[in-house]
């Protein structure tokens, strides 16, 4: 990054994207952008490929996006890779995945560690392979110490779950006498989702072209800004995410109340 910074020993691209960065102030960056990785089945048909081609083509997209929110100082990047739904896909597409999330963390561990990324993961554990959870538990210690971005990967994750397993800890507690009902507020509440202790979702985005919301992240998106796009997510570059990050910075956030007068 620092070369970036001074220029020194940068390529063009990377001079480029400085310039890129530039059109984005600091002060209207989000806080958190959470993106759903739509299109890669898509785009692999589109180029006669098989669809697997797609979700590989995909990941290095992810890279290069996750590195782009590292440069421009997001605090928080929450993507959705598998969904509670996507087990309804057929088995061998569904192994794949599993298969290409396992190499995944095996490759790209170290350049988030050498990033300064926490990361997180949401949803549930069942379905996963034993041998895949230890491999995501293992991620989540080594990079655990770290201070820069949040890298939230939300897999066998359905935000309507996620309220419902909320709820039930909370009925819990309360059963067992810990908290009155009474005490439950968005406080609490927000302490017991798996985005606990991360900023509400400032901007979702969503490739390809659907204009809905997929069950993702609904308690966190409450007063999110939606930036959609035909581009499939292979084709989705940093330029077009800076594109999202421009228009995010000339939005109107009012949270339900007026614009104060000036």
């Amino acid at each position: 990054m620092w070369k970036k910074i001074l220029g020194f020993g940068a390529s063009k691209e990377e001079q480029d994207l400085v310039s890129l960065y530039d059109k984005v102030p600091e002060d209207r960056r989000p806080r958190h952008v959470a993106i759903i990785m739509d299109g890669n089945g898509r785009w692999a048909e589109g180029q006669g490929l098989i669809r697997t081609a797609g979700h590989t083509q995909g990941v290095k997209t992810l890279e290069r996006i996750m590195e782009t929110c590292v440069d421009l100082g997001i605090e928080v990047l929450t993507v959705y890779a598998f969904s509670t739904e996507n087990w309804k896909r057929p088995r061998p597409e569904v192994d794949f995945l599993m298969n290409l999330f396992s190499e995944y963390l095996d490759k790209k561990i170290q350049k988030m560690d050498d990033n300064h990324v926490q990361l997180h993961f949401l949803g549930r554990e069942d379905g996963m392979s034993e041998a895949l959870l230890q491999k995501m538990h293992a991620a989540v210690d080594r990079l655990a110490g770290n201070d820069g971005m949040v890298f939230n990967i939300a897999a066998n994750y359905g935000g309507q779950d996620e309220i419902l397993r909320a709820a039930q800890t909370l009925a819990a507690r309360a059963k067992a006498g810990e908290i009155a009902p009474e005490d439950i507020d968005e406080d609490m509440f927000e302490s017991v989702l798996d985005t606990a202790g991360d900023p509400p979702v400032d901007l979702v985005i969503r490739t390809s072209g659907d204009l809905r919301l997929s069950n993702f992240l609904l308690w966190q998106a409450a007063y999110a800004e939606f930036w959609f796009t035909q581009t499939n997510w292979p084709d989705f570059t940093p330029e077009e995410f800076v594109d999202a990050l421009v228009d995010f910075a000339h939005r109107k956030r009012r949270f339900g109340g007026l614009d104060k007068k000036k």
